[in-house]
């Protein structure tokens, strides 16, 4: 340790001896007084910093001080020179010259301050070296990290360009192997001079590692994603989306992406002309590149005055050809994204439309695997099924509704639940021969009629059951399917309170308005009537007309109601 501490003492004898003189000497001084005032200002503070490390314990052991003091002390032996000139009568140098030497000379000295008062800041002068430098584990208590942090944002501000690789190193593995860091470094840590460091063009090393901790920091958690843009960081980091290398456009790409899933930071995408950089870097970016960038897109489509700018730089072709070139996540939040435009604007359905968007969609669902891709083109498709042009094109596409039904029959909720949907609204245009090729979803349609949730399904899969049925090969089909005609029959009686009672009369009256003697016996025999009856007293609507079809003898009905009254 002794011979450690010795030159850094001894430096720190000759910073103190030097102020002292400087000061001295800066009281006498005639010329410049009003900046030699500015200047004892600072040397008075510099005094107490001074003063302040040689106080702490453990300064002689961090050696961010080995760059720092012989600098410091390079500047006051400048100011020393300066003030005898200035003191000397006989010196002949030009004024212009002198105030840019002195200028110069504070301006290092406000820097050498402001780097001092950061290491002193941060407590790293009060802890040994040892216990700091060590890389905390997962276990480490939040005091150790704490100080850990401090120190390593510590020696990335004030160290030079070997500092702050081995800074950023640091601040890397920390952020990759503990889940919980992300936070405390946006509380302890300096996000904002990271974020400056994206502008490092000077040192690709440095910016590049930049990039990377702020993106884990962006995608981590709420608070520290937070940090990264009240900071400042979306401006730089669409800087380098636009114009950096191609691995420092994936990491802002991530980050953004990160930064907008807040829908309070949405706005400033718009305030920064992120709109168009973002759609270039999905024309042109990388597989990574294009899907986060997509990604963004989808997280602030509702915005209104970004939605017009969607519109106006070209996105609709740009996230079609994604759709059909890009990776599965980059397929899923470009399907995403365009569903979303096409539910809120007659102008997107339009652009949509006019790129052939619908025929793309249509055939992409022949050939996705993923589901949650297969739910947001659905949505799309939906979307654009409000146009009569796009409802007929849908409606009379065998292959398309075919697939609609398999949807309904074997895909997971959500897509049952969109396919439904989609159906019962093309259900008026569909013709005979098509309501007869996706005739066996009907099964699977009454099982949706029972779902509670969500609001709407219930009534969905008996519009779309009401018209399959109007094919006469379709009901009887349906009543042939013992376990349908039980479920419609249970969901006829009054006490089940999960069906609203006009739907499961619907389907009935739907499957007896042919005539059929064999649907009406098979219902019969499953013990429709009983119920049938009660509603009919309740007076739900159809009720009394389903009967009347089931008895075959309308009179015979119309007598047993009036006695019973």
């Amino acid at each position: 340790m002794q011979s450690t501490t010795a030159p850094l003492q001894t430096l720190l004898d000759l910073i103190n001896e030097t102020l002292s003189l400087i000061l001295r000497i800066s009281l006498t001084v005639r010329s410049f007084a009003g900046r030699w005032q500015v200047l004892r200002s600072k040397l008075a503070s510099l005094q107490t910093s001074v003063a302040d490390i040689s106080d702490s314990p453990h300064w002689a052991e961090n050696p961010l001080l080995y760059t720092l003091l012989p600098n410091l002390l390079s500047t006051l032996q400048r100011l020393k020179a300066l003030a005898d000139q200035c003191n000397d009568t006989s010196f002949t140098g030009g004024k212009l010259h002198m105030q840019s030497d002195l200028d110069m000379a504070s301006a290092s000295l406000t820097n050498q301050l402001h780097d001092l008062d950061l290491l002193l800041r941060s407590g790293v002068l009060h802890q040994s070296n040892a216990i700091v430098l060590s890389h905390p584990g997962p276990g480490s208590d939040k005091e150790n990290l704490s100080f850990f942090i401090r120190d390593l944002f510590t020696r990335l501000q004030i160290g030079g360009v070997e500092f702050k690789k081995k800074a950023l190193e640091s601040l890397l593995q920390l952020l990759e192997d503990d889940d919980k860091a992300a936070s405390l470094v946006a509380r302890e840590g300096n996000v904002a001079y990271l974020i400056h460091l994206l502008d490092f063009h000077n040192q690709p090393w440095v910016r590049e590692q930049a990039a990377t901790a702020v993106s884990l920091l962006a995608a981590a958690n709420d608070e520290s994603r937070k940090a990264v843009f009240e900071e400042g960081g979306l401006g730089p980091l669409l800087r380098i989306l636009e114009s950096g290398t191609t691995t420092l456009k994936e990491k802002a790409a991530i980050a953004i992406e990160a930064l907008t899933a807040d829908k309070e930071n949405a706005w400033a995408v718009s305030a920064y002309g992120g709109v168009s950089v973002l759609i270039e870097s999905i024309r042109s970016g990388s597989s990574a590149t294009q899907t986060h960038s997509v990604g963004a897109i989808r997280n602030v489509a509702n915005v209104e005055e970004i939605k017009t700018a969607l519109g106006e730089e070209g996105a609709v072709p740009v996230l079609l050809q994604l759709l059909l070139s890009g990776t599965i996540t980059a397929q899923e939040k470009s399907a995403n994204c365009l569903a979303t435009l096409a539910s809120t604007d007659e102008y997107f359905r339009a652009l949509i439309i006019q790129e052939r968007g619908l025929q793309r969609l249509m055939h992409l669902i022949q050939d996705l695997s993923s589901s949650a891709t297969l739910e947001h083109v659905l949505r799309a498709i939906t979307s654009l099924s409000a146009s009569d042009p796009c409802a007929r094109i849908l409606s009379s596409s065998t292959l398309f509704l075919i697939q609609l039904a398999e949807f309904i029959k074997q895909g997971n909720t959500i897509l049952q639940q969109i396919s439904v949907s989609l159906l019962a609204n093309l259900s008026i245009s569909i013709s005979d021969g098509n309501k007869r090729a996706i005739g066996s979803c009907m099964g699977s349609l009454v099982k949706l009629m029972e779902s509670p949730k969500p609001v709407g399904v219930q009534e969905s899969a008996s519009q779309a059951l009401v018209s399959l049925l109007t094919v006469r090969s379709n009901r009887k089909e349906l009543v042939r399917d013992e376990k349908s005609v039980m479920r419609l029959v249970q969901m006829l009686d009054p006490k089940n309170e999960a069906v609203s009672d006009k739907f499961p009369v619907m389907v009935v009256s739907a499957i007896l308005a042919g005539g059929s003697q064999g649907c009406r016996k098979r219902l019969m025999a499953a013990g429709a009537q009983p119920h049938l009856q009660r509603l009919a007293e309740m007076e739900v609507a159809g009720a009394k007309k389903a009967l009347q079809r089931l008895s075959g003898n309308r009179l015979k009905t119309i007598f047993s109601l009036n006695w019973r009254e």
